[in-house]
């Protein structure tokens, strides 16, 4: 039911491609809507499983002439079958391959053929505004944005089964089980960490873990697409900036989920940060789709002075749950703005209307905001 704005047919006119996004983002029925006539091999499904792991080569010798565009879903699951794809790829240069996957840790760990540049590389996410133009700010904020949890009639239990599964699935091979046991108590300490600047130390001392295991745990999250660090921005002459990064789990409804906060309705303590996580999430979605290779920062000082986004260094952009804002809500704003020559700098807040206060800050509601974003209006 969602209509996803993402455009792989044009990318596929220059070669074959990875699609990397985690689990329930809509990946397969994405491509089966968009794609309908093309050969389809789910590694999910056990019997197709069985029969590449026990013969890889099939994949390049059950080909027909007429087959112009190969979806494999899932490659991490069978890293082995690239060679396969990589002399395919060589045999037939009209031929197309979708390779699918919500981890790159197996492949990364195992030295997999990546196919030398053969396949771009695009990123999946979950649903972003302009996909979603008939669910309201509040339920993405509570459910987030997987597309079957913004549908379901039960979504608390169904985000509870979603987290378990990843578990279970994605990273239980990671470790030995005691490790497993200490990394489903960080998980939760993660996610209370979401949005915030990421202390290994004080972390494991919390957890009673190692820092170097919460680094590795941390890690993992960033492998299996479950979360991703957002860089400190570390230039500056007037003011020392922090350098410890943020992190940012991929979706607001399963930190929720983590953090066993209610999908009913948002607290004043709440709202602020899960609106952050998501402007984060639009951004950086944004980014992706567009193919734009602009570094996403946040800056902090020492004296607490703070901007939520940096995009490049021209576009500063920080979110507010008021909705007021004053003086005080964009000092940030202007003393970042005398470290570097910003092009704009923005509030996202819930004010009514947009405006521009007397320094130069536009000051946009959220619905503003994000309009003009998809609308190329903030970031060229």
């Amino acid at each position: 039911m969602f209509s996803r704005i993402l455009d792989l047919r044009t990318l596929l006119q220059h070669r074959s491609l990875f699609l990397f996004g985690p689990r329930r983002t809509g990946k397969s029925t994405y491509l089966r809507a968009t794609f309908p006539d093309a050969v389809y091999y789910d590694l999910l499904d056990g019997a197709t499983f069985r029969d590449l792991a026990a013969a890889p080569e099939l994949i390049r010798q059950r080909l027909r002439a007429s087959d112009k565009l190969i979806v494999i879903d899932e490659v991490q699951k069978l890293p082995a079958l690239l060679d396969e794809v990589h002399k395919t790829i060589e045999l037939r240069k009209d031929l197309r391959f979708i390779l699918t996957g919500s981890s790159l840790r197996k492949l990364r760990r195992g030295g997999a053929n990546l196919l030398a540049g053969r396949a771009l590389t695009v990123n999946f996410f979950p649903l972003v505004f302009p996909e979603v133009p008939e669910i309201s700010l509040e339920d993405r904020l509570l459910r987030g944005n997987l597309p079957s949890m913004l549908t379901s009639p039960i979504p608390e239990e169904d985000l509870k089964a979603y987290v378990g599964d990843y578990i279970r699935e994605e990273i239980q091979g990671e470790f030995e089980s005691r490790k497993l046991e200490g990394f489903s108590r960080f998980l939760s300490f993660a996610a209370a960490c979401s949005g915030e600047q990421v202390n290994y130390t004080a972390l494991g001392s919390e957890l009673g873990i190692n820092p170097k295991t919460i680094r590795e745990y941390f890690q993992v999250l960033d492998d299996t697409l479950l979360g991703s660090e957002l860089p400190a921005f570390s230039t500056g002459s007037k003011r020392k900036p922090v350098t410890s990064a943020k992190f940012y789990f991929f979706d607001i409804g399963v930190t929720n989920t983590l953090l066993g906060r209610s999908l009913r309705t948002l607290t004043s303590d709440t709202y602020g940060s899960t609106l952050e996580h998501l402007i984060f999430h639009e951004i950086r979605s944004y980014l992706g789709y567009k193919r734009l290779d602009v570094p996403l920062h946040y800056w902090r000082t020492y004296s607490q002075l703070e901007v939520d986004f940096l995009v490049g260094t021209e576009v500063a952009i920080e979110v507010k749950s008021s909705a007021r804002i004053g003086k005080k809500d964009t000092k940030g704003l202007r003393a970042l703005s005398e470290e570097v020559s910003l092009r704009r700098k923005i509030v996202v807040c819930r004010e009514e209307f947009p405006r521009v206060d007397d320094d130069g800050i536009e000051i946009l509601p959220v619905q503003a905001f994000l309009e003009a974003l998809w609308e190329g209006r903030v970031i060229e």
